[in-house]
């Protein structure tokens, strides 16, 4: 593969966002599609550092398969997200869709997300690589592994290797789930390139009931980290409510996954005696 950047070298990155750093264990990024109001980012920024979550995401610009349905709050939601940036010490990942809101979203945004829509969106790639920020760039819904390793050069070219892979799962012929989580590409990835990648079994998958089975296996197959949706009433969401978890239901899917990747890491030392 024609990387010029990111091509595989001895040593993987690391990137640190505050005293969290991707890629140096295992990390969990959670929160709701989109910020819709002050109470509900405030209730559930709160819950998740109770819970132990220091990166929350929450979109203010949606890009949605109809123009009717919910676009976010744009850049009214990033006061909310400096509210409880500076109340609960917590980091926010926040999409990006238009290169004209990045210069205001940068005081607020510790990773700017690249969505699967805008994987390819050449322009915006370029401008994210020169702000100097972490990106976490998202698998376009329909994209090759090479296609979505050149997206990230394109951010790298500019001079930005703070990259954050997300596999969110492709579309294919199955449309029992929304998407068919390619769980391949994370041992691809890192035979391919020394950036850390990190799975969404919300959007891979659609359906709240596999969030915990395909977390499992993505920490078995060497992700290194997730990107949940959780959701004060999932019932009443604006946006993507029929994957989101509750916090009762994250709280059980977290408990199990800390469990598992010790589980895991456990053997594999043992393994190593």
């Amino acid at each position: 593969m024609d990387l010029k950047h990111l091509k595989r070298k001895d040593s993987k990155r690391f990137i640190k966002v505050g005293d969290t750093v991707i890629g140096d264990g295992f990390t969990v990024i959670a929160g709701p599609c989109a910020v819709e109001s002050e109470e509900q980012i405030y209730f559930s920024a709160k819950r998740l550092k109770e819970l132990g979550i220091n990166i929350i995401r929450g979109g203010i610009f949606k890009p949605r398969t109809s123009p009717h349905s919910f676009q976010g709050l744009g850049l009214e939601g990033l006061k909310y997200l400096d509210t409880v940036k500076k109340e609960f010490g917590v980091y926010v990942v926040s999409e990006v869709m238009d290169p004209r809101d990045i210069d205001s979203m940068f005081p607020f945004v510790d990773i700017f997300q690249i969505g699967s829509r805008n994987m390819q969106n050449f322009s915006l790639l370029k401008e994210v690589g020169r702000a100097k920020k972490p990106v976490l760039l998202k698998r376009g819904m329909a994209s090759t592994i090479r296609e979505w390793l050149l997206a990230a050069e394109y951010i790298a070219e500019e001079g930005n290797l703070d990259i954050i892979l997300c596999e969110r799962g492709i579309r294919t012929f199955e449309n029992y789930t929304r998407n068919t989580l390619d769980l391949s590409s994370v041992p691809i990835v890192k035979e391919l390139t020394f950036l850390p990648i990190i799975v969404d079994p919300s959007h891979g998958t659609g359906l709240k009931s596999l969030i915990l089975p395909m977390s499992k296996a993505s920490i078995a197959c060497g992700s290194d980290g997730l990107m949940i949706e959780v959701h004060p009433d999932p019932k009443r969401a604006l946006s993507d409510g029929r994957q989101s978890l509750s916090f009762e239901e994250f709280e059980r899917v977290w408990r199990e996954i800390r469990n598992f990747y010790k589980c895991l890491e456990e053997f594999k030392n043992q393994s190593l005696l």
